[in-house]
């Protein structure tokens, strides 16, 4: 079995506790229900957001073939803006290919007003072999969708995540 790792950054013009409180928090979850609209249908929590918490994201049908990412806290560091995170993905493609995946998130200051999400994906697949740089981009630009609709979001909406 081979366990293989894909790394990306994604420059955000917010502030770094701006886009780690909407996004990778692990509390109120209707600002990021908000911001990503369209992409994101419901989101339920089961935890307190530390680790051990579970989460369930259903992804809007006309995102992604995946139905459902279940999600696992492994660690989440506040103060330092890093969350880990277990993922199993229900229905569509990937679910038949990947046997594990883990993303590691963090958030960094760069500059006023600005930040960078630095996002790891650590998979394993079924058939042990390595994905194709194709799928693993796809998979990654996911993730920083996210982080450009939530980025959207704060830009649009300035007073009301604080």
């Amino acid at each position: 079995m081979v366990a293989c790792s894909v790394t990306k950054e994604c420059q955000a013009a917010v502030p770094a506790d701006l886009l780690w409180k909407v996004a990778f928090s692990g509390s109120d979850n209707s600002t990021l229900l908000k911001a990503c609209a369209g992409m994101i249908d419901s989101i339920d929590v089961e935890g307190d957001g530390g680790p051990g918490t579970v989460g369930t994201m259903k992804i809007n049908p006309a995102m992604s073939d995946n139905k459902v990412l279940k999600t696992r806290v492994l660690a989440r560091d506040a103060a330092a803006r890093v969350v880990r995170s277990q993922h199993v993905i229900e229905g569509g493609k990937m679910a038949e290919v990947l046997k594990s995946q883990v993303t590691e998130i963090t958030v960094v200051p760069a500059g006023e007003g600005a930040c960078v999400a630095k996002i790891t994906v650590e998979y394993e697949c079924i058939n042990g072999e390595p994905l194709s740089p194709e799928v693993e981009a796809k998979i990654v630009n996911g993730y920083l969708g996210l982080i450009k609709k939530v980025e959207e979001y704060i830009v649009a909406h300035p007073g009301e995540v604080a």
